[in-house]
């Protein structure tokens, strides 16, 4: 059965709303527009808020799916953030879409919000103190998820939580490398 679940998580993780939603309303493929990328973000700025908004909470619904299948079927918590990497892996390398996919940042929200909901003013606070500072919604953002394995440990006491969720977010950062790379690249 656990085997089935990492598989079904995978398989969600692989649904592209991003393609999907491109495809369905606006007859384009994102893949060849903006900077190619599936996400919310490329689509958003093709497309506007609404295409921004339905892709962010379809890629969202996969990793809420995913926790609430594990909770349904009485996993432990660290079964439950080892479906959401398998979920957020589909995600960012889709069997879909030939193993090109988004950066797995909706998907990773949706899921860990259901996974442990007094991490929304976790995040919240974290990017609100780290903004001012870097200036970067990217930045800013993936630096409050920093504060989310302190948050899980403070909260449970439970050192593998912590751990899978770090895991979790080093394949989020390896994810945005290149854009963190240019990001924090010094001005010439």
């Amino acid at each position: 059965m656990l085997w089935f679940y990492f598989i079904l998580s995978y398989l969600i993780g692989s649904i592209m709303f991003g393609f999907l939603i491109t495809k369905i309303f606006y007859r384009k493929d994102i893949r060849i527009q903006g900077s190619g990328n599936v996400g919310a973000r490329n689509a958003g700025r093709l497309h506007g808020k609404t295409a921004f908004v339905l892709i962010f909470l379809g890629d969202a619904l996969k990793g809420s799916l995913v926790i609430l299948a594990a909770r349904h079927l009485q996993f432990s918590e660290s079964i439950q953030l080892l479906g959401l990497a398998f979920a957020i892996i589909g995600h960012i390398k889709p069997v879909t879409l030939k193993f090109k996919g988004g950066k797995g940042i909706s998907t990773f929200i949706g899921g860990i919000i259901i996974f442990e909901p007094i991490l929304i003013p976790v995040i919240i606070l974290g990017f609100g103190m780290l903004y001012p500072f870097l200036k970067s919604f990217t930045l800013a953002g993936l630096g409050a998820f920093l504060f989310i394995p302190v948050a899980l440990f403070l909260k449970n006491n439970d050192w593998l939580s912590c751990i899978l969720a770090l895991g979790i977010l080093a394949m989020l950062y390896a994810a945005h490398a290149e854009n963190l790379k240019e990001r924090l690249k010094p001005n010439e």
